[in-house]
């Protein structure tokens, strides 16, 4: 029994047109019907009874019809994914993220997937969350670590939440303390009369401070503003002031920083990795999305 004998049949039994099935499969009728003669004589029953131009199958093709279509789709299948695996040996993957978890979460992540597929290029975009959702919505990025809520709603998005993180406050260890004293854990409140080193417009760490302090009942006092994460974190090494930062920034920080926690509810920011609802992911970039959710 030959792969194209079954196609062969499939298509036949579809059709039930010898000339159509021989134009859909792109065969000569001739060569078609011999054969589908030929898979006939080996199995050794009829498949199709021709009665003035009808074409109906017999029992046998009944029964061989089902098992011909999943032995089609099952080698359609492994075809697929050989050539989907193929796919991991090159290429690339556009990923967008925030400066700050470009700085806590996905060194080791990336590394990990560079270990496995050292043939796929990684593409990294920093920015805010408002700019990594356009540049997924006209087709620059293929995935994108955004912080939830997202500043405009996208139905054209789907996003499924990876992780969520504390925020701490950070501080020079040669200036005072923040809120006074040595306390293990402050509140948002006390952080009223600190002088704070501020990211720019547009950082989403931005919005969720002032926002928390504005709740408190007070505007924040910035020393410094406009930074990304990492002129952040000198400016605070070097004395200019406090920051509110991820926890796992604070922790991948190396020395030269004070890391203060925030007494409850304290504050936390929600990670979701997001990419268009209409366009598949390439299969790279899937495997990259399968190892951040697996982290």
């Amino acid at each position: 029994m030959q792969f194209h004998q079954l196609q062969y049949f499939v298509a036949v039994a579809e059709t039930r047109h010898f000339t159509r099935a021989a134009e859909l499969v792109h065969v000569a009728q001739p060569s078609l019907s011999q054969q589908i003669k030929a898979l006939e004589r080996e199995l050794g029953a009829g498949l199709f009874l021709r009665a003035r131009g009808n074409i109906t199958l017999t029992d046998a093709g009944e029964a061989l019809l089902p098992l011909a279509r999943r032995i089609l789709a099952d080698a359609d299948t492994a075809r697929h994914e050989v050539q989907e695996l193929a796919q991991l040996r090159s290429g690339r993957v556009r990923l967008g993220a925030t400066p700050s978890l470009c700085t806590g979460l996905l060194p080791d992540v990336l590394r990990a997937f560079h270990d496995r597929y050292p043939g796929i290029r990684l593409l990294i975009e920093e920015g805010g969350s408002h700019d990594l959702v356009r540049e997924l919505a006209r087709g620059a990025l293929d995935l994108a670590l955004v912080v939830l809520p997202l500043p405009t709603p996208s139905p054209a998005l789907t996003t499924v939440e990876l992780l969520r993180e504390d925020l701490v406050v950070v501080s020079s260890p040669d200036a005072p303390a923040p809120g006074g004293g040595g306390r293990r854990a402050v509140r948002v409140a006390d952080l009223e009369g600190e002088r704070l080193v501020m990211f720019r417009h547009g950082y989403d760490l931005r919005e969720l401070t002032v926002a928390a302090c504005r709740a408190e009942g007070f505007e924040p006092d910035f020393a410094v503003e406009g930074g990304e994460m990492d002129a952040v974190l000198g400016f605070v090494r070097a004395g200019l002031g406090v920051a509110v930062v991820p926890r796992m920034v604070a922790a991948r920080s190396g020395p030269g920083l004070r890391v203060t926690a925030l007494a409850p509810p304290g504050l936390e920011r929600t990670i979701a990795l997001a990419h268009r609802s209409d366009v598949a992911p390439p299969r790279a970039a899937r495997e990259l999305q399968r190892m951040l959710l697996e982290r």
